[in-house]
């Protein structure tokens, strides 16, 4: 395999070629993917840099169908002796395993023919002075924050990823992305009052991060605000979502809709294609497509077309996140929701989602509630999918007499997803920064548990 391209040059060649190699050995159709990553971070803590980390990666996957049989296989070995074990062990293992009667590759017709340009690169790789100089930025507006005595750390982080697909019915296609990340967290108070909180920026280009020293102020500000909780009495109460928590809802729902939880009969929206789950008005959209989208991509982990798609419209469920496999269990088509790795088959998996914004602010949206709970913090993870039951620790500040007033923590707020979601009013204050994203959501009626 002397002649084989390289992973860096010519990565759908390679791809290509190692198709070809395993067809040869007997596998009946196969795809294969590659990822290339490169990432750099560093830390700051206390005026002086402290840790500077620089990781290259390259991991190949190769999977092969044989009849009804599949078998991944993956290596982080180049080599052309590698390269031959990995079809050979690829062939061997599928001719082993067991049926899978909704295994296969997505059909031709469904493949991604033209890739959009959604500007995901940034040409610019920081120095690590520049990334160690931002770092203390941020750290040092934290620390100048009046009531703030330590810091945990602050730190930038800079990456490249590029994955290559290609597939043996005719698909190939690479994609690039940067990141560029800064962030600081501190801690405010003396001995066992003390409070820690933190704030962080993350974007595909370096100029659309927020300000480092607005990172590091914001993170100070709310660390101090932390300072001196209480606990609320155990009642029933309207709830609002700080955007940092509220975004963990969408991830239930997305969850909740995934193929091969539907399949399974382990979501708790399973029988609900069609109807109303969350409040009039409410849209929920998913959009591979957006420009700089921190999980966009042109086309999606089986080479299917992907594009814009309304998960829930006006209230009402209109899709399933699909991938091939879980469409065949459903008697459906992909939705062009395949994500993949290098070790496995894909798997159904969202791109960029956002709860669309409603027309009241924060302040609007809590200005008639007497005794309420604003979140800012949520800890464990006791949601049931099944039942969509939910019960969550949780952090924030009271709401009295429609304004915030003293922080409180060590709370934890119930309910169950379905009547949470028919209950939830969005604010205005939406800001596309994750790649799930929602503005502050007002739910009505939540069992808060405190003192």
């Amino acid at each position: 395999m002397s002649d084989t391209p390289t992973f860096k040059t010519d990565p759908l060649n390679l791809l290509t070629d190692l198709i070809g190699r395993a067809r040869k050995a007997g596998a009946e159709a196969a795809d294969a993917v590659l990822i290339d990553a490169t990432s750099v971070s560093v830390s700051h803590r206390l005026g002086n840099p402290e840790d500077l980390e620089r990781s290259d990666e390259a991991d190949l996957g190769l999977r092969v169908f044989i009849g009804k049989q599949q078998a991944s296989v993956s290596s982080t070995d180049f080599s052309a002796r590698a390269m031959d074990e990995l079809v050979e062990r690829a062939v061997a293992m599928a001719k082993a395993m067991p049926d899978d009667k909704y295994c296969g590759l997505a059909d031709a017709n469904l493949l991604a023919k033209e890739f959009p340009d959604l500007d995901l690169a940034d040409d610019a790789e920081p120095t690590p002075d520049a990334m160690y100089q931002a770092a203390a930025t941020c750290e040092a507006a934290a620390l100048a924050v009046d009531g703030v005595t330590n810091s945990e750390e602050a730190g930038a982080g800079w990456g490249r990823h590029r994955i290559a697909l290609a597939t043996s019915t005719g698909f190939a296609g690479s994609y690039s992305s940067t990141s560029h990340s800064l962030y600081a967290a501190v801690l405010a108070g003396e001995g066992t009052g003390m409070e820690r909180d933190y704030e962080y920026t993350s974007a595909h280009f370096a100029a659309d991060l927020d300000d480092a020293a607005t990172v590091g102020r914001e993170a100070g500000e709310r660390a101090v605000r932390r300072l001196k909780p209480k606990k609320l009495p155990t009642k029933a109460m309207p709830v609002l979502f700080d955007p940092r928590v509220s975004r963990s809802l969408l991830g239930h729902f997305l969850g909740a809709i995934t193929g091969p939880s539907v399949a399974r009969g382990t979501s708790f929206l399973k029988d609900r294609m069609g109807e109303a789950v969350f409040a009039d008005g409410i849209e929920i959209v998913d959009d591979p497509h957006r420009k700089r989208g921190m999980r966009s991509k042109p086309f999606d982990g089986e080479g299917v077309a992907n594009g814009r798609t309304v998960l829930i419209d006006d209230g009402r469920l209109t899709t399933w996140l699909l991938d091939s496999a879980s469409a065949r269990q459903l008697g459906l088509t992909t939705t062009g929701h395949a994500s993949r790795g290098t070790g496995g088959p894909p798997s159904p998996g969202s791109t960029n989602v956002w709860l669309q914004p409603g027309a009241l602010s924060p302040d609007d949206l809590m200005a008639d509630i007497k005794e309420g709970f604003y979140v800012t913090e949520m800890m464990g993870m006791g949601v049931n999918g099944v039942t969509g039951d939910y019960s969550r620790g949780a952090a924030g500040f009271r709401i009295e007499n429609g304004k915030l007033a003293h922080p409180v923590s060590e709370m934890t707020v119930a309910g169950n997803l379905k009547d949470m979601f028919r209950q939830l009013t969005p604010a205005s204050d939406l800001k596309l920064r994750y790649g799930v994203d929602a503005p502050t959501l007002r739910i009505e009626g939540m069992t808060v548990a405190g003192q």
